[in-house]
């Protein structure tokens, strides 16, 4: 494994140049597109376990995992029996489903920080609706949400921080209005004192404080829950909405996410990724008083065809019944722990300026010596190592997401002999990386 030969692209490569004649860059979501590394980006034909197989035919052990939903592994008996069993009945119907009031009771019953959920078809959907539902309940239009907080792609938050600590969002794509982005007010994480400037500034304007309570989509920058609890106690202060976006997080660090890990109530709560085992499922949930402004009970609209979709819902209650199976998050820990410690030991063994950062089963490999990187501003934005440890590790027969922005993730599939045969494999890819 830990023998480095560079992999055979020709297949992907073909099917990149003809996909780049069907989609714009020639992917269906901007990061898929290799930019950030080298080479074109792989086309993967199958997954099983913790391992996935390429259109060459290369064979890697996934760290990846679809971006998070697949905390079992690629393609579980579970899920794929239970996927199978509902197919039988057709695929879509536009209506009330058992298997709906199946998957909300396995969540609301094993999660205290909710009443009421509502599904839909994406992280991004579902937290464009929980925005809509804050502004709704609160006759509120301003938002705040965290420089380095990535919360999908709706219009209200595709924003970056202007200048100054206290900022008016400014649009960070092309078709976004200006006049929406302004209701966005972004500030720093981990900055107590920008924050209760900007909510004295806007009294009675701000209808949610959103925040990755575990932010992972722009490196792993970890929160004190000093912080995470100073924020709640403003939101409770000034009657402003606690939103926590657990997207990554849920059902990932804890079946209730980061809400239960640190035991902090959100007023409002977002879902993604693992709820729907591996198809797209995404969800928002609150109390039953605040989610009872949503239509039809309330003026808050919010629809989809494919909300509750058969079999989405399906797949979500299998691997979900796997998650709340006793000792699952420990283990998980565990054995995210014993990966990371043997790739920390090692790079400090030799005094590389690499660092694993971890929390649950989620991991970010930074170039960096730092115990802590708690704001996007102090990641190091010169790239060119995480290039070459990308392509090092691929040639190695390891799959990592093509950004050095982006976390890993270890399934219940990455057993400790997975994970054995893969660390020296990225202790190899290291050497390289530093002694080149």
């Amino acid at each position: 494994m830990n023998s480095s030969t560079t992999i055979s692209r020709t297949n992907s490569e073909k099917l990149f140049e003809k996909a780049k004649t069907y989609f714009p860059g020639g992917v269906n979501s901007p990061v898929r597109a290799f930019k950030s590394v080298d080479g074109a980006p792989l086309f993967i034909k199958k997954g099983d376990g913790a391992r996935i197989w390429d259109e060459d035919n290369n064979e890697f052990i996934d760290f990846c995992g679809s971006w998070g939903p697949l905390i079992l592994g690629h393609n579980p008996t579970a899920v794929r029996k239970k996927i199978e069993e509902t197919l039988q009945n057709g695929t879509s119907f536009g209506a009330p489903t058992r298997l709906e009031n199946e998957l909300a009771d396995l969540i609301l019953s094993h999660n205290k920080y909710i009443d009421k959920i509502r599904f839909t078809s994406s992280g991004t959907e579902a937290v464009m609706s929980g925005i809509r539902l804050a502004r709704g309940y609160t006759n509120r239009d301003k938002i705040i949400k965290f420089e380095g907080c990535y919360h999908g792609h709706s219009d209200s938050l595709l924003v970056k921080a202007g200048s100054g600590l206290v900022t008016f969002g400014e649009s960070s794509s092309a078709g976004v209005p200006k006049s929406i982005a302004a209701e966005t007010l972004v500030l720093p994480l981990n900055d107590l004192p920008a924050l209760e400037k900007c909510v004295a500034e806007y009294p009675n304007q701000i209808a949610c404080i959103i925040i990755e309570p575990i932010p992972a989509n722009n490196g792993l920058l970890l929160q004190d829950k000093s912080f995470l609890l100073a924020l709640r106690e403003i939101c409770t202060k000034n009657g402003i909405l606690l939103f926590f976006d657990e997207v990554i997080s849920g059902f990932r660090v804890a079946f209730s996410g980061a809400a239960e890990l640190y035991d902090i109530q959100p007023d409002i709560v977002t879902y993604g990724k693992i709820i729907g085992g591996g198809l797209p499922v995404g969800a928002y949930g609150s109390s039953e008083k605040i989610m009872s402004c949503i239509s039809p009970d309330g003026a808050v609209y919010q629809a989809g065809t494919l909300s509750g979709n058969p079999i989405a819902m399906s797949a979500g209650i299998a691997a979900l019944t796997e998650c709340i199976a006793e000792g699952f998050y420990q283990d998980q820990k565990a054995r995210t722990d014993y990966f990371v410690d043997a790739l920390n030991t090692y790079s400090k063994s030799k005094n590389y300026d690499f660092e694993v950062f971890t929390i649950g089963s989620i991991f970010w490999l930074a170039f960096s010596k730092k115990e802590a990187i708690r704001s996007a501003d102090e990641i190091d934005s010169d790239m060119t190592p995480f290039k070459k440890l990308h392509s090092a590790l691929l040639n190695r027969g390891i799959y990592i997401g093509p950004s050095g922005y982006e976390v890993g993730f270890v399934s219940k599939a990455h057993s400790k002999e997975i994970l054995t045969e893969a660390i020296p494999a990225f202790c190899d890819a290291l050497d390289e990386v530093f002694t080149s």
